[in-house]
């Protein structure tokens, strides 16, 4: 009896390795934008944490004041990387809702 439920359970865990693993190849088609200083600057990234896109509009730009626009493109990476975190987390707590496995993520 107990043979039975272990190669459930096992079955149970393949398949869900299976899932997770279509979800993090899922991950790097999507796309969130971080922005900073209402919007001037934007920055894109795929949920595997790469930056495929910086927009910059020309107000942003002061060569006056470069630190303020190299604090904007830092302000919205760091946004970005933030939400595909949150994209991360919300993707993958359904294979770990339920389950209490510390250190599983």
């Amino acid at each position: 009896m107990m043979r039975g439920n272990m190669n459930n359970m096992m079955k149970q865990m393949q398949k869900m390795q299976k899932q997770m693993a279509k979800a993090q190849e899922e991950l790097k088609d999507e796309i969130v934008e971080g922005t900073a200083g209402g919007g001037v600057v934007t920055v894109k990234a795929n949920g595997h944490k790469a930056i495929v896109d910086v927009i910059i509009k020309e107000e942003a730009v002061d060569p006056d004041d470069v630190d303020m626009l190299q604090d904007l493109i830092l302000a919205a990476v760091n946004d970005a990387l933030t939400k595909v975190d949150e994209l991360t987390n919300k993707r993958f707590g359904q294979f770990t809702k339920g389950l209490n496995m510390p250190g599983l993520f």
